[in-house]
């Protein structure tokens, strides 16, 4: 089988690529194209993949094209992960938000939309392109923001795409891992939308252990989301949120912690990823692979850094990341390849196709929940229903979603200032349209959405 990957020359290629190493099982993937604008980042992720590859018996060949035709023509899965506007776009979403004091980040909030609006034309674009040469073919979508994008696509590709974030999967295993459970074993009951969820229970054999792990000073202290969001408030909450909702829960102190950073979380990258590049242009084999991992774990070790009281960027000793190649996104897209390709049914938290699922929400928007994958597809697991303030929260943001696609794809200034408007972390009219036109004013690619004939 041939998978495409679009993005090809970014950081979590090799974690697929290594995942794809592991699997034994028949039919598996044989061709890896990578696809990226930039030459000499397909240049410098070949390299990384090369060096897994090594004295592998049955190794994916790999081959790499600029051009997305090719790429695509004859997939059998198409994994994206593009970023419109490159890390450049990523601080303008940052900064733009923060030079009028609210949250800047590239998922949640305003930074959101914005990314939204500038990638939302071409995600589409290309959904066309795989539905022309590639029909058969599922895309796993892990570009951001996944929810809105998958929904996007979906008007092209139907039930043929579907958004992985292995945020709420990572959740479960951390707290398999803290409570000394064998994760196979869990059932995770999760309603949401993408970086906006909550785990209400985490079954092991039938038995819920979320009421365990609240009452547990030592235990729930070990979790992240611990330290981000408190023992005290999740238990007044009685769920797990998504550490994304800190976002909306401690909207002011994220807010300030965020501007008295030296840098923000792109400006960082954007240095880092730099670094990264120059030097490996310059190495070969396993040089080539030992500065791939130095920098992922730096990546890694610092994410959200800011919220859990350190810096920007700075490595956070007690970090209790999940091993991306088993349990993160690669793990995940293996096993969504594996079940729809060998009927090896499994059970994992996706963004899909809402159908009946949270009846408060319409039955074509895409919401984040537990689902079984199979040969004949995805089907979602029917769930008790969220409660008044999640709902409300989805309802709104979903609203926000759909004007922001419609915006995107239409060009409609109104539905952008609406989308930016509603928002809760912005919550006012006045900054709304103030900050659509600074993101116009500083992003080409989201000008381009609001100019005729300069699409992206």
């Amino acid at each position: 089988m041939k998978l495409a990957i679009l993005g090809g020359g970014g950081f979590r290629v090799p974690y697929v690529y290594q995942a794809l190493l592991n699997d034994h099982g028949s039919p598996r993937i044989e061709e890896v194209w990578l696809q990226d604008s930039d030459p000499g980042r397909l240049e410098a992720m070949a390299a990384v993949l090369a060096t897994f590859a090594e004295g592998v018996e049955g190794a994916p060949a790999v081959y790499t094209s600029t051009g997305l035709d090719k790429a695509l023509e004859g997939a059998d899965f198409v994994f994206a992960a593009v970023r419109v506007g490159g890390l450049a776009g990523r601080v303008c979403d940052e900064r733009v938000a923060l030079d009028l004091n609210v949250l800047g980040q590239e998922t949640t909030g305003p930074g959101g939309l914005a990314y939204g609006l500038r990638t939302i034309p071409v995600m589409v674009d290309i959904a066309h392109r795989v539905k022309a040469l590639a029909p058969d073919a599922y895309v796993i979508n892990f570009t951001n923001p996944a929810g809105m994008i998958t929904e996007a696509m979906r008007s092209v590709l139907g039930d043929r795409v579907l958004g992985v974030c292995d945020t709420p999967s990572g959740l479960g295993t951390r707290v398999a891992a803290a409570l000394g459970l064998d994760p196979a074993r869990l059932q995770l009951d999760y309603v949401g939308l993408n970086h906006l969820g909550w785990m209400r229970r985490i079954l092991h054999d039938g038995v819920d252990v979320l009421p365990r792990m609240l009452a547990d000073d030592e235990l729930l202290g070990s979790l992240e989301e611990g330290v981000v969001f408190g023992r005290e408030w999740l238990r007044d909450l009685g769920v797990i949120p998504n550490e994304y909702l800190y976002y909306y829960y401690f909207n002011r102190e994220a807010v300030r912690a965020t501007l008295d950073a030296p840098q923000t979380r792109g400006e960082f990258l954007a240095t880092q990823q730099a670094a990264f590049y120059e030097r490996i242009a310059a190495a070969s084999g396993g040089a080539a692979l030992e500065l791939w991992r130095e920098t992922v774990a730096s990546r890694s070790a610092s994410y959200m850094a800011e919220m859990k009281g350190a810096e920007t960027g700075e490595a956070l000793a007690d970090h209790a990341g999940v091993d991306p190649v088993d349990e993160g996104y690669a793990g995940v897209a293996l096993s969504v390849m594996a079940a729809i390709s060998r009927n090896e049914p499994a059970r994992m938290i996706l963004n899909v196709r809402n159908g009946s699922t949270v009846a408060a929400l319409p039955g074509d928007a895409v919401v984040e929940v537990p689902v079984t994958v199979d040969a004949n597809g995805i089907h979602p697991l029917v769930l008790e229903q969220p409660d008044l303030h999640q709902t409300g929260l989805m309802q709104q943001m979903k609203a926000v979603e759909r004007l922001t696609i419609s915006a995107a794809l239409t060009g409609s200034r109104t539905d952008a200032v609406k989308a930016f408007a509603l928002h809760p972390l912005v919550d006012s009219a006045t900054l709304g349209r103030k900050l659509l036109d600074g993101y116009i004013d500083r992003i080409p690619e989201v000008a381009a959405v609001f100019t005729p004939g300069r699409r992206p």
